[in-house]
């Protein structure tokens, strides 16, 4: 564990080590996540407040409560309904015209052209928000990560997502947001608009930076290039890696000591934030053997009573493998437009997110729709 300030004059504790991540993330008696006695000690107007203050929803109320249950449950069970079979070919038919805005081009930035994009249009799709909202949201997810001003992310995302469950009570669909609004947990307009802000954030930053952070590595390493190699590994090689070396949050899971405690000879402060280094912890020699197939020790989806759901792993595993196979598919000879190390990487403490993703490769015409596989 090391001493941190998780912003200037605000210290925290970073767990670099694996197993004392898992210890304090599988210890709700001892670890909360409600961050509101913090809260009280530090600026409100500090510029990461928004990804870490205290919200009524399940990620931020403490892992042993009613309240938690509740809030999880509701959550959990609106995401049971997402038809996995379907989320594929969903992948498949938003990514073609993407991609076909940019094939012709024989160059392009990925991220801003096609990842953000497709995850952004797959999420909306899921959690049953028209385009004219799901704008505004993604506007005011950028800026929760970025750091900006709290008043003014918290009003954006109130507006936007308060519009939303309002559409949605009037007028019901088969998505997420009609799920959990007709749920037993009986959620409230606000308790809504909170755990939409969970659904948001984590929906498009997480699969944006693992399916940026993947292709990073598949069109960089000389495993992944066929020709080097006869045939390259499948895609969920790459993917199983980087969610061990590279996961798209570097760090993350922030709890508090509810009172003094000592763990492996460090005493932590009640109420002061643990941070647990995601990749850090990842990368411990203490069980990375560089084996990472089917890997279900990485901490990129957390651990504990606030580990992201089952459903939402899936779909974002599913949406980064079908949004990478499509690309690659159809434009096979993709390759970085610049050297790996003049990428740009954007600021801040949580996540793992580059800037930008420019590519070039042999302009190839538009692609067919056709049905579940629109390659030609």
């Amino acid at each position: 564990m090391v001493p941190v300030e998780i912003w200037p004059g605000v210290p925290a504790t970073l767990v670099i080590g694996y197993h004392t991540a898992v210890r304090i993330l599988n210890d709700p008696q001892h670890f909360s996540y409600d961050p509101r006695i913090w809260q009280e000690s530090v600026p409100a107007d500090l510029p990461i407040m928004p990804m870490i203050e205290w919200r009524p929803n399940a990620l931020r109320t403490n892992g042993n409560t009613a309240e938690h249950r509740r809030y999880r449950t509701a959550t959990n069970d609106a995401l049971a309904g997402v038809d996995q079979h379907a989320l594929r070919p969903m992948v498949a038919k938003l990514a073609g015209p993407l991609i076909n805005s940019f094939c012709a081009d024989g160059s392009a930035d990925l991220l801003g052209q096609y990842i953000l994009p497709l995850v952004f249009s797959v999420l909306n799709e899921m959690i049953g928000c028209p385009p004219e909202i799901g704008q505004q949201v993604a506007q005011a997810s950028a800026a929760l990560f970025e750091g900006a001003e709290n008043a003014t992310v918290n009003a954006m995302l109130d507006a936007a997502l308060l519009q939303l469950t309002r559409l949605r009570r009037a007028e019901p669909g088969d998505d997420m947001t009609t799920r959990m609004l007709r749920h037993s947990a009986d959620l409230s307009d606000t308790e809504m608009v909170h755990q939409l802000v969970t659904c948001y954030s984590a929906g498009i930053e997480i699969p944006q930076n693992l399916i940026a952070n993947t292709l990073l590595l598949m069109l960089t390493d000389p495993r992944f290039v066929g020709e080097n190699v006869g045939f390259a590994p499948p895609t969920t090689t790459a993917l199983d890696e980087i969610l061990a070396t590279d996961p798209p949050l570097a760090n993350y899971c922030v709890t508090y000591p509810q009172q003094p405690i000592l763990i492996d000879n460090v005493w932590l402060p009640a109420h002061q934030p643990v941070i647990t280094s995601i990749a850090a912890c990842n990368n411990s020699p203490e069980l990375n053997t560089g084996d990472y197939q089917n890997n279900g020790w990485n901490l990129a989806w957390g651990a504990g009573p606030h580990a992201c759901p089952a459903g939402a792993r899936s779909a974002a595993y599913v949406i980064a493998h079908e949004g990478i196979d499509q690309l690659l598919d159809t434009l096979p000879e993709l390759r970085l437009a610049v050297p790996a190390r003049d990428l740009v990487w954007r600021p801040g403490p949580f996540h793992r997110a580059l800037s930008a993703l420019p590519v070039v490769f042999p302009p190839s015409p538009p692609i067919r729709m056709a049905g579940k596989d629109q390659r030609l």
